[in-house]
């Protein structure tokens, strides 16, 4: 309303400066400026050039003033239109952030109808229409979107889809030639459907416009990386193919666990068993892990002898290693030493080992025919995997029951047991 009367406060000073100006014209005779002719309906009409065209902007100033004045009511209507639709629009969003549907529906679907503000509108209404399970307003609030707003529908359909486990159809979304070229968030969405239809190469190929773009912050970005990096390596469908895209990984990726476990597993699956042992020992070597110990027991590669070896230097400076100890286990009951290979798992139950060391017990009384130890092995790893007490196996003499237990006779100052080699 001020900018509006601002606006008929400015014009009344120019025709007010007009009328001056056109004043001194009439009393300044002295100068020629010219003579301007117009003859309508039978009348001669004669003045200045300059005050013929002061009279046109005059007149046309007029005219101006006049239609504004004139819509001034229709456009005050749209003002209060406007805001009302705002108004919903805040009230709606509030709404679906606080999980009421119908009303957080009811309100956007009111601000919908606003040039400005629809589009925001109708994603808020599709959502709270999906909310609440109403299948048919959530395709008839997207359909309207669509018309609008190919970009903003685009990304509607892909997140909805993704939140309903259809990936192909947010896939399907994001690369329609409408929605092209996508912004920040399409990429980051394309990449989630990629992975989730089993493309996750193409997905990591995607992280550098993502990175540029900073579609997410730099820990999200970190997670998102790694888990795209590990998918892709399980997808590999060859060793030549697996070879590709481990040599392609930042040097950082190729230390991550969750990486190189991937690696190694797919590895070991294509039957390149150096490759899968390399991998292990090289991050093992520079960064101790427990679950890459473990897997590095447990990969059906071969090579018992060099594995050997290297378990065997590891436990120079990991004697309390519960993982280490399991692995040695295994291997030691892969070649056939299943003595040596219950010593390393008793070893490892006093050191806190848990279900792992319990089903490699089991195995190895099946390999060896003890069919009752067997069965009380496999109890106590069910037991340990729910996280209730296991029993004690008989048959472990006094002597070996006091090995076990000199791991543990130390305790820290409040009295908790620490273990030790």
């Amino acid at each position: 309303m001020m900018k509006a009367f601002r606006t008929t406060l400015l014009l009344l000073l120019l025709v007010a400066l007009g009328v001056i100006a056109a004043q001194w014209l009439q009393h300044d005779a002295s100068r020629d400026f010219g003579q301007v002719f117009l003859r309508m309906g039978g009348y001669d009409y004669s003045t200045s050039l300059p005050g013929a065209l002061l009279t046109l902007t005059t007149f046309l100033l007029l005219l101006w003033l006049l239609w504004k004045l004139l819509s001034l009511p229709f456009r005050a209507w749209n003002r209060h239109r406007r805001k009302q639709a705002r108004a919903r629009l805040i009230e709606g969003m509030e709404a679906l952030h606080a999980g009421h549907w119908s009303r957080a529906g009811k309100l956007l679907q009111q601000a919908a109808d606003d040039a400005e503000v629809g589009s925001l509108a109708r994603l808020g209404a599709a959502r709270a229409a999906q909310a609440r399970g109403d299948d048919v307003a959530t395709e008839a609030q997207l359909a309207v979107l669509a018309e609008r707003n190919a970009a903003v529908h685009a990304l509607a359909v892909a997140d909805l889809a993704l939140a309903s486990q259809q990936p192909a159809a947010a896939l399907a979304a994001l690369d329609a030639p409408a929605a092209q070229p996508l912004p920040p968030r399409g990429l980051v969405l394309r990449a989630e459907a990629l992975a989730a239809t089993g493309r996750a190469g193409e997905a990591y190929g995607m992280l550098g416009p993502i990175r540029q773009q900073r579609a997410l912050s730099p820990t999200a970005y970190a997670l998102l990386e790694a888990r795209l990096a590990a998918q892709a390596l399980r997808e590999a469908d060859d060793a030549n193919v697996l070879a590709e895209r481990w040599e392609s990984l930042a040097k950082p990726l190729r230390l991550e666990p969750p990486i190189v476990a991937a690696y190694a597993e797919r590895a070991a699956g294509l039957r390149w068993d150096d490759a899968a042992m390399l991998s292990l020992g090289q991050a093992i070597d520079t960064r101790w892990d427990e679950s890459l110990v473990a897997l590095y027991g447990r990969l059906p590669i071969g090579k018992l002898d060099s594995r050997r070896a290297s378990a065997q230097r590891w436990l120079q400076s990991h004697p309390d290693s519960p993982a280490l100890l399991v692995a040695l286990a295994q291997l030691a009951r892969q070649q056939g030493q299943w003595p040596q290979a219950t010593e390393f798992l008793h070893r490892a139950l006093a050191q806190g080992a848990g279900a792992e060391a319990w089903e490699e017990l089991g195995h190895g009384f099946v390999a060896s025919g003890q069919e009752e130890l067997a069965r009380r092995s496999y109890t106590n790893a069910l037991n340990a995997r729910r996280g209730e007490s296991t029993a004690e196996l008989p048959g472990r003499d006094l002597k070996q029951k006091i090995f076990d237990q000199a791991v543990v006779e130390e305790r820290d100052e409040h009295g908790v047991p620490r273990l030790r080699g």
